[in-house]
């Protein structure tokens, strides 16, 4: 019995090493948001004394709309993994599925209500 894989594990022929994408994602993600997170907070103290229309204007650049979106994207993506950390390791028994199936439609409706105001920000609609 020296074969620790899962069947679902052997057909893929990943062994054991299957929380190794989980890991590097969270990581990735983490690394983006640094760096996304700081445009954003640059962005937020230029616009501070802005009028909203200043603020749509800025938005309207393609430059602006963009990285927004990649920030909200990565920084969804990247507290969906980390809820599902902690649900997996500190929620046992039937409450743990629910509350992962819980946490990514939490972290979709995020990212649509987030991508829908900057959308709707920089189009003007």
């Amino acid at each position: 019995m020296s074969d620790f894989r899962t069947p679902l594990r052997r057909v893929r022929g990943l062994g054991a090493a299957g929380g190794t994408e989980h890991f590097w994602q969270q990581r990735l993600t983490a690394i983006s948001n640094l760096v996304l997170i700081t445009v954003f907070l640059i962005l937020l103290l230029t616009l501070m004394d802005e009028s909203y229309e200043g603020v749509r204007a800025a938005f309207a650049n393609p430059f602006v709309g963009i990285i927004m979106a990649l920030m909200v994207i990565s920084a969804t993506i990247h507290m969906k993994l980390g809820m599902q950390v902690i649900i997996e390791d500190y929620i046992h028994g039937g409450a743990k599925l629910p509350l992962l199936i819980l946490n990514t439609f939490f972290a979709i409706a995020v990212a649509a209500a987030s991508l829908f105001a900057i959308v709707k920000m920089s189009f003007g609609v």
